[in-house]
C-alpha cells in the first residue's frame, strides 16, 4: 500500500473521530504509524481517548506473601512507612524431649537479609539486596496473643483467611509481654558470628535479638510431655506468635526484606548426660505458618491526599500517583465514552470497523520530575493489570522475557524506568499490544486497567483488597503490596502537552 492511500484512510479517520469528540477541548493521543520502512501517516488526536485517575488503599491483604518487610521507609514525598510484622511459629518435631534436667542458656530470633555470598581470600563477604536505608531504628519483640486462622470461617473453612495491613489495632488488643529487644539497629553486610563449642562460625547478615530465657523455659522446655507440645495445631494456639514492632524514629530508619523460610528461633540449652556432666543442645523452631505485614503510614500532604480522595473520572486527572504497600494505584480507561449506549466505547467501534492489524499498542507514563525527588527513591518498575478479570494482561504471558532476572524481565511488556544523566526518572513504557489487539480484532471486554509499582514484576500472585474499602476494585498485584516505593506521573489532563499520558497505536490497514 503506498503512502497516499494510507494519508487518505487516516485522514477519513481523523475526521470520524473529531467528529466523535468535537465537543471536548483538551487532547490525548492515538500514534497511528505503520511498522517497518514506510513513514508515520500522522497523529490521531481525541480528548477522551484515554482517562487515568489515582485511588488510595487504605487496607490490603498482607500474609500469604512471598517476601515480608521490616522497619521503616522514608519516601522523600509520600512520607514514612512503618512495617511490623506477626508471625507464627513452628515446632520442628511433635513431643519434643528435652530432658528433667534441661535449663535454657540462651535464645535468639534470627531473620536473614537477602544476600549473596562473595568469597574473598579465604573469608567470605555479603552483598545485600532489598535494604533500604541506613539510620538506626529501634525493633521489639513481643508474644502474640491473636490467633491466626488458615481458613476463614466465613467461608465455611473454604477459601483462606485474608488478614489486612490496617489490623495492627486487632494485634495491639492481644499483645503480651516484651520478651526480646535490639537498639539503634542498623542493616549490616558482614556475616553474624555465632560460637559452636570451641569454635566461632559465621551466618548469613540478619537480624538477630537475644529473647527472654525465662520465657522460653517456662514455655518450651518445661511443657515437656504436655498437650501443648503434642503437635503445631495445639502449640499455634498455645503460643500464638511473636509481634516485631518498630518504634518510628525521628530520623529516616531502615527497612529490610526478608522469606520466613529462612527464619527462625534457636534455644541453647543444656540438660545433664548419664555421667551427671552438662551437654549442649539445640532447638530450633521455625518462623512460618500464617505471617501478616502491619504498615503504618503518615499522613499524605493534602494537596495530593485531595486529589486522590476526589479523582475526575470522567476527564481524567493532571497527576498520576503511585505508591506500594498500603499505597495508591491508578486506574486507565481506554477509548473513551460509551455515548450511543451500545456497550462499547464510540471510539473502538470506529477502530473496529477498520480491521487494522496492530503492530504495537503501548502507554507512555511521564514522570513530573518537579514533584519527585529523582535517584533511588524512583520505582524501576511499574505493571499493569486487567481491572475486571484480576490478572494480568496476555502481553505479560507471551513476553519472551519471562527467563531474565526480575531487575530486566517482562522488559518488552513492561519496560523498565528510562533514567536521565542525572540518574531522575523520564518515563516508563507499558507495551499493551496484544491486548488493544484483541480489543480491537476479537470484540473482548475493554475492561478498566490498574497501573501499580512492583517490587518483583515475576510475582504473578495478586493479594485482596479489604472489601471493606469503597474504591471497587477487589485485588492488586502482591508486587505492589510488597514494594516501599512510589511515584508521580503526568496525566491524560495535564497542559503539559509533550508529557501527557498517550495511547500510541501502530497499525496496519488490510488489503
Amino acid at each position: 500500500m503506498n503512502n497516499r492511500k494510507i494519508g487518505y484512510y487516516a485522514g477519513l479517520l481523523l475526521i470520524a473521530l473529531l467528529t466523535v469528540s468535537s465537543c471536548h477541548e483538551d487532547i490525548s493521543t492515538i500514534g497511528s504509524e505503520i511498522i517497518g520502512d514506510e513513514e508515520p501517516n500522522g497523529i490521531l488526536d481525541d480528548s477522551h481517548t484515554i482517562i487515568a485517575y489515582s485511588k488510595k488503599i487504605n487496607s490490603v491483604q498482607t500474609n500469604r506473601l512471598d517476601s515480608y518487610r521490616l522497619g521503616v521507609y522514608n519516601d522523600p514525598v509520600f512520607g514514612k512507612s512503618t512495617s511490623n510484622f506477626v508471625s507464627q511459629i513452628l515446632l520442628p518435631v511433635n513431643n519434643p524431649v528435652f530432658g528433667d534436667s534441661a535449663r535454657v542458656d540462651s535464645v535468639f530470633v534470627y531473620i536473614p537479609f537477602y544476600s549473596k555470598e562473595i568469597p574473598v581470600d579465604t573469608t567470605m563477604t555479603y552483598t545485600l539486596d532489598s535494604i533500604y536505608g541506613n539510620s538506626p531504628i529501634n525493633i521489639s519483640v513481643y508474644e502474640s496473643g491473636y490467633y491466626l486462622r488458615d481458613f476463614d470461617p466465613t467461608t465455611g473453612f473454604e477459601e483462606i483467611q485474608p488478614y489486612y495491613s490496617n489490623q495492627g489495632s486487632d494485634f495491639d488488643n492481644f499483645i503480651g509481654s516484651e520478651i526480646g529487644r535490639i537498639e539503634d539497629f542498623k542493616p549490616s553486610k558482614e556475616g553474624i558470628p555465632i560460637k559452636k563449642g570451641d569454635n566461632v562460625e559465621k551466618i548469613a547478615p540478619g537480624l538477630r535479638i537475644a529473647l527472654s530465657n525465662d520465657y522460653f523455659q517456662n514455655k518450651i522446655i518445661d511443657k515437656e510431655g504436655s498437650n501443648e507440645l503434642r503437635n503445631n495445631n495445639n502449640f499455634r494456639d498455645y503460643l500464638r506468635g511473636l509481634y516485631f514492632k518498630v518504634d518510628v524514629p525521628e530520623n529516616d530508619g531502615n527497612l529490610f526484606f526478608f522469606n520466613t523460610s529462612e527464619a527462625k528461633v534457636t534455644l541453647h540449652y543444656s540438660n545433664k548426660d548419664e555421667e551427671d556432666e552438662w551437654e549442649d543442645q539445640v532447638f530450633e523452631m521455625s518462623l512460618g505458618g500464617v505471617s501478616v505485614n502491619v504498615f503504618e503510614n503518615a499522613p499524605l500532604p493534602s494537596h495530593m491526599l485531595a486529589e486522590i480522595q476526589n479523582p475526575d473520572t470522567i476527564n481524567g486527572n493532571n497527576n498520576l500517583y503511585l505508591r506500594g504497600g498500603e499505597g495508591i494505584l491508578t486506574v486507565i480507561k481506554l477509548f473513551g465514552e460509551d455515548n450511543d449506549n451500545n456497550g462499547v466505547a464510540d471510539e473502538l467501534e470506529l477502530l473496529r470497523a477498520k480491521k487494522w492489524l496492530i503492530n504495537e499498542a503501548s502507554l507512555k507514563l511521564y514522570v513530573n520530575q518537579d514533584m519527585i525527588a529523582g535517584g533511588s527513591s524512583e520505582p524501576d518498575r511499574i505493571s499493569i493489570y486487567n481491572l475486571k478479570t484480576n490478572n494480568v494482561l496476555i502481553d505479560y504471558l507471551v513476553d519472551p522475557t519471562n527467563g531474565l532476572p526480575p531487575a530486566t524481565a517482562f522488559n518488552n511488556h513492561l519496560e523498565p524506568l528510562e533514567r536521565g544523566i542525572d540518574n531522575k526518572g523520564k518515563y516508563y513504557k507499558l507495551r499493551i499490544t496484544n491486548y488493544v489487539s484483541d480489543l480491537i480484532n476479537k470484540d473482548s471486554l475493554n475492561a478498566p486497567l490498574g497501573i501499580v509499582v512492583s517490587q518483583n514484576v515475576k510475582n504473578m500472585d495478586f493479594q485482596k483488597i479489604n472489601p471493606e474499602e469503597t474504591i471497587n476494585v477487589k485485588k492488586i498485584p502482591a508486587s505492589s503490596v510488597m514494594s516501599p516505593k512510589g511515584t508521580i506521573l503526568y496525566g491524560n489532563s495535564t497542559s503539559s502537552q509533550e508529557k501527557k499520558l498517550k495511547l500510541q497505536i501502530y497499525y496496519t490497514e488490510p488489503n
